[in-house]
C-alpha cells in the first residue's frame, strides 16, 4: 500500500465523523443542561426546603447557606439557558462546570461515602462534558455562531 493511499484511508473516519460534531457537541449541550435545569427548577419550586438544604445538608465553603443557595441556584438555572441555546461561548460552559464542582464539594460528604459512587460518576461525567464545550466551543449549531459572536467550531482548523 503506498503513502498516499494510506493517507487517505486514515483521512476516512474524519471525512465521515467531522459532519456529526455539530450535532455531537448539539447534544452534549442539551443533555447536561436539562440535568442542571431540572436540579435548579426543583430548588426554586421548594425554596424552603433547597434553603433547608442549603443550612444543613450542603457544606458550601466561603459563602454563606442563603447567599449560597441563591448563586448556586442562579447558576442551575441561566448557565443551562446559555448552553441550550449557543450562548455565552465558553463562559456558559465553564459557569456550568463551577456549578458543578461547586455542587461535587458542597456534598463531598456524602458522594464519597460507599454506596454513592454513580452519583459522584454522573457529577465527573458533566463535568468532563462541561471541560470538552469549554476546550472545544459549543460547536457550529450554536445561536453564537450564527450572530457571528464566535467561531462555534467544534474541531479547531482554518477559519
Amino acid at each position: 500500500m503506498n503513502a498516499s493511499r494510506l493517507s487517505r484511508l486514515l483521512a476516512l473516519p474524519a471525512r465521515i465523523l467531522d459532519p456529526l460534531q455539530p450535532l455531537f457537541a448539539l447534544a452534549t449541550r442539551w443533555h447536561v443542561s436539562w440535568q442542571f435545569l431540572k436540579s435548579g427548577w426543583l430548588k426554586v419550586t421548594a425554596w424552603d426546603s433547597t434553603l433547608d438544604l442549603f443550612r444543613e445538608e450542603y457544606r458550601v465553603p466561603v459563602l454563606p447557606p442563603d447567599l449560597a443557595a441563591i448563586v448556586g441556584t442562579f447558576g442551575e438555572l441561566a448557565f443551562p439557558v446559555l448552553l441550550i441555546l449557543g450562548l455565552g461561548g465558553r463562559i456558559a460552559p465553564l459557569g456550568l462546570f463551577a456549578v458543578n464542582l461547586m455542587a461535587v464539594v458542597s456534598y463531598a460528604h456524602v458522594l464519597l461515602a460507599p454506596g454513592f459512587e454513580a452519583a459522584l460518576g454522573q457529577h465527573l461525567l458533566w463535568g468532563f462534558m462541561l471541560a470538552m464545550l469549554a476546550v472545544y466551543g459549543q460547536g457550529a449549531l450554536a445561536l453564537d455562531r450564527a450572530l457571528g459572536a464566535a467561531p462555534g467550531r467544534l474541531a479547531p482548523g482554518p477559519g
